[in-house]
C-alpha cells in the first residue's frame, strides 16, 4: 500500500498540532488513526532505526493474548486502511488466514503487521532521538529538541519542533530486581533478561543446566521453548517464580470486561489509595499465564514420561531470590527462599533467563523541562485526567495545549493501560479530545458489568430503524 502524502496544511513556521514521542504499538495506533485526518499536522519520533516489538520474545508459535480484532485501529475504525485484515489482503493472505481459523495470531505476525503499517505512514520518523521537552510561555507552544541519528546510531544533526500538543508513547523497559542485577554486570555464564532471549538462545541450549526466573507469560514461553529443545531425561531446567502458583491469566468472559472503556472510566474515578490497592491485587488479570501455554507445558512434560521416568525439570512457585552471585566465573549461584515454608537453599546453575517483567520507562528526564507545570499525586506520580492528558498548570492548558500519555497511566486508568485491546479506543479518545470534534465516535457502553453503585451516564441503548419493513 502506498500512502497518500498530505499536502502542506499550515503556514511555514507554524507549530504542529501533535508531536508523538516513541513509536511502539500505541503511538503507531495513534498515527494510523490520525493519518486520514488531513487537517492535523502530526509527526512521530523514534530513536530506533525501525519498528520492532519485543524481538527477543518472537518465539516460534507464541501468540499474542488478545484477538486479532485488537489491532491498531479496528475497534475504533473497522473501515480503516490499517486493519490487520487489510494487511492480510495486501499480502494476499486473506484466504489462508480464513481457513486457519485463528482468533489469536502469532506474536511474530503481529510484529510484521505493525512493521507494515510503520513503513507506510509518512508522519513517522525513525532514527530521531528526543532529548528534551519544554514549554515556551511567550509563544504558547511546546518545544521538542531532537537529535537525528545515522545508521550507526551516532548524532548526525540536531533540530527543534514546536507543537501545540505532545503524546508520550515511550513504552516500558525490562525490569530486573535488585538481588539479580549484579548477575548482569559480571562476565561469565549467560544471564540475560527474557527481552533478549532469542539473541542468546543457542548459548542457553548449550548450557548444562538452565534456570528460568519468573512465573508470568514470558517465563512460561521461555521454559516451554527450552524444554522442547532439550534431550528427554536430560532436560536440566529449573523454573522458579515468586507467585504462589504458576497461575492462569483471568480469561473468563466477564473477567475480560476489566479491559473495557467502562472499567477504565470507573477505575479513574476511584480514590487514589483504592486504585493503588487494586493495581497490586489484580495481577492475575494481566500477569498470569494463558491457559494454552500452561496446557502445552503440561503436555510436553507428560510426553517425556512415555517410556518411564520423569523429566529432569523442576517447577517451583512461591520462591524468592534473596541474593545471587557468580561461582568461579562460569556458573551462577542463586540463594532462594520459599515464602510459605520459610526454608532456604542454594541453586547452582550454568545459565539464567530473567523473565522478571517490564516497568514503565521513567519520564523524569524527558519531562524535566515541564516540571514546574506538572501536577503530581500523593506518591509524586504525574496526575492524568480521563482523556489521558497530564494535569498541567492552567497557564498551559488554558491555551489549548496538552501532553497526552500512552501506557504510562496504570496508576490512574488501571490494568487496561498496557493492554493492546484498548489501543484503538485510547487513540481515538486522544484524537477526539485534541480536535475538539468527534472524528471517531465511540461506544457509550462496552460492558455488561456495572462497576459500582453510582449510575453511569450515556449508557442508553440506541434503537435502530430497520432497513426493510417486513410487515
Amino acid at each position: 500500500m502506498s500512502p497518500t502524502p498530505h499536502p502542506p496544511r499550515q503556514a511555514p513556521g507554524a507549530p504542529r498540532d501533535l508531536v508523538g514521542i516513541g513509536i511502539g504499538p500505541f503511538n503507531l495506533s495513534l498515527a494510523a488513526l490520525a493519518h486520514p485526518l488531513t487537517e492535523l499536522d502530526t509527526v512521530f519520533y523514534e530513536q530506533r532505526p525501525g519498528f520492532d516489538w519485543h524481538p527477543g520474545l518472537l518465539i516460534d508459535g507464541a501468540t499474542i493474548q488478545v484477538p486479532f480484532l485488537a489491532d491498531l485501529v479496528t475497534l475504533a475504525d473497522p473501515a480503516s486502511d490499517w486493519t490487520f485484515l487489510n494487511y492480510l489482503k495486501a499480502r494476499d493472505r486473506l484466504f489462508p488466514f480464513y481457513f486457519a481459523e485463528r482468533f489469536h495470531i502469532q506474536r511474530a505476525e503481529y510484529d510484521a503487521y505493525c512493521r507494515w503499517v510503520s513503513e507506510n505512514l509518512p508522519a513517522l520518523h525513525f532514527g530521531h532521538q528526543v532529548d528534551a521537552v519544554r514549554w515556551n510561555p511567550e509563544r504558547d507552544v511546546f518545544e521538542v529538541d531532537f537529535t537525528q541519528l545515522d545508521a550507526d546510531g551516532e548524532a548526525e544533526a540536531r533540530g527543534c519542533t514546536c507543537t501545540k500538543n505532545i503524546v508520550l508513547g515511550v513504552g516500558t523497559e525490562p525490569y530486573v530486581p535488585d538481588p539479580l542485577r549484579p548477575l548482569l554486570e559480571a562476565p561469565g555464564a549467560p544471564v540475560v533478561h527474557a527481552a533478549r532471549y532469542l539473541d542468546h538462545r543457542d548459548a542457553f541450549l548449550a548450557a548444562d543446566h538452565i534456570t528460568v526466573v519468573g512465573s508470568g507469560q514470558s517465563g512460561a514461553e521461555v521454559f516451554l521453548d527450552l524444554l522442547r529443545h532439550r534431550p528427554a531425561g536430560r532436560e536440566k531446567i529449573h523454573w522458579i517464580g515468586r507467585t504462589e502458583a504458576f497461575a492462569p491469566m483471568e480469561y473468563s468472559k466477564l473477567g475480560l470486561e476489566h479491559f473495557t472503556p467502562d472499567y477504565t472510566r470507573y477505575f479513574h474515578a476511584l480514590a487514589e489509595p483504592v486504585r493503588d490497592q487494586l493495581v497490586t491485587s489484580q495481577w492475575q488479570l494481566h500477569k498470569g499465564i494463558d491457559a494454552d501455554t500452561i496446557a502445552a507445558i503440561r503436555d510436553e512434560l507428560y510426553r517425556r514420561t512415555l517410556h518411564g521416568g520423569w523429566p529432569d525439570a523442576v517447577l517451583t512457585p512461591g520462591v524468592h531470590v534473596r541474593t545471587a552471585g557468580r561461582v568461579a566465573t562460569t556458573r551462577v549461584e542463586l540463594h532462594l527462599e520459599h515464602v510459605q515454608q520459610g526454608t532456604r537453599t542454594r541453586l547452582t546453575t550454568d545459565a539464567v533467563v530473567l523473565a522478571t517483567g517490564y516497568r514503565e520507562r521513567p519520564l523524569t528526564r524527558l519531562l524535566a523541562g515541564l516540571d514546574p507545570y506538572l501536577r503530581r499525586d500523593n506518591s509524586e506520580r504525574p496526575r492524568i485526567d480521563e482523556q489521558f492528558r497530564l494535569v498541567l498548570d492552567p497557564s498551559v492548558t488554558t491555551t489549548g495545549c496538552h501532553v497526552y500519555v500512552q501506557n504510562a497511566e496504570l496508576h490512574t486508568h488501571g490494568v487496561g493501560a498496557p493492554d493492546l485491546g484498548l489501543a484503538a479506543w485510547r487513540s481515538a479518545t486522544i484524537l477526539n479530545s485534541l480536535t475538539g470534534k468527534e472524528p471517531y465516535p465511540l461506544p457509550t457502553r462496552t460492558a455488561f458489568t456495572t462497576f459500582g453503585l453510582e449510575p453511569q451516564p450515556n449508557r442508553q441503548v440506541k434503537t435502530l430503524t430497520p432497513l426493510v419493513d417486513l410487515r
